[in-house]
């Protein structure tokens, strides 16, 4: 398991908070795009806001801010890759023990329920 934390990621230089500060702008002017061309078909108009996503998005990718996210989905990739997933015969038994705990919780709450119920009776005088 990696422990180590990389502290450049979150030294990002002038240049990267420019980089961010225009990827915003440029999703910004997709948005105000579809309601600037509020006359134009549908398909023009969200087609502005995927054009202003897509360069928001080439705009990070060219940053430290997209470097470390690809770096941060290379390390998950490898991460995911060490589970190790239960066979077909551990997830039934664990399902069974589950359901045999459920049917005994049940049982138990449903007897404390009917201890209870009985003792108000008796207590109050009341209840049916």
């Amino acid at each position: 398991m990696t422990t180590s934390v990389d502290t450049k990621a979150q030294d990002a230089g002038t240049a990267d908070t420019v980089k961010l500060v225009v990827a915003i702008l440029l999703v910004i002017a997709g948005i105000v795009g579809f309601y600037v061309l509020g006359a134009q078909s549908v398909w023009i108009r969200w087609l502005a806001v995927a054009a202003g996503l897509a360069l928001g998005a080439l705009v990070i990718a060219f940053s430290k801010y997209g470097t470390t996210l690809k770096q941060f989905m290379t390390d998950s990739r490898v991460e995911l890759r060490k589970i190790v997933w239960p066979n077909r015969n551990e997830t039934l038994m664990t399902t069974l023990v589950v359901i045999v705990f459920l049917f005994i919780a049940g049982i138990f709450f449903w007897g404390l329920d009917f201890a209870l119920a009985w003792a108000t009776r008796a207590l109050t005088g009341q209840g049916g």
